[in-house]
């Protein structure tokens, strides 16, 4: 199981802002793409996530921030508050995507287990 399309989303001049997604490896926090380290680790995932969602809220305040300010005029660059606003969007459904697969794969193995 490969991670590295999610590392080259950071990567990307840190286009996203899911820093604390990407680099993680998901499974255990360390960056390993095999997943092995999620054993051992125990809450990789949900630090990960949590990391995440942190930073989701981030983007969210910023990309309010930046509305508030063009409403009212005190923006000169209108483009900052659609890139920020789209940046949190994303992020979102990044982070979003990422919890559904992660409960589908939590599911999975309980089906297995039973």
């Amino acid at each position: 199981m490969a991670l590295d399309p999610i590392g080259a989303i950071q990567g990307a001049g840190n286009g996203l802002g899911v820093q604390g997604v990407s680099g993680t490896g998901y499974a255990g926090g360390t960056g390993n793409a095999t997943g092995t380290a999620g054993a051992a680790g125990g809450n990789g995932f949900a630090t990960a996530l949590t990391g995440a969602v942190d930073n989701l809220q981030s983007l969210q305040s910023t990309s309010n921030q930046l509305a508030v300010s063009a409403v009212t005029g005190n923006l000169d660059d209108i483009h900052k508050a659609t890139i920020a606003a789209t940046r949190a969007q994303i992020t979102l459904e990044l982070v979003a995507t990422v919890r559904n697969k992660g409960v589908d794969a939590f599911n999975e193995i309980m089906r297995m287990q039973a």
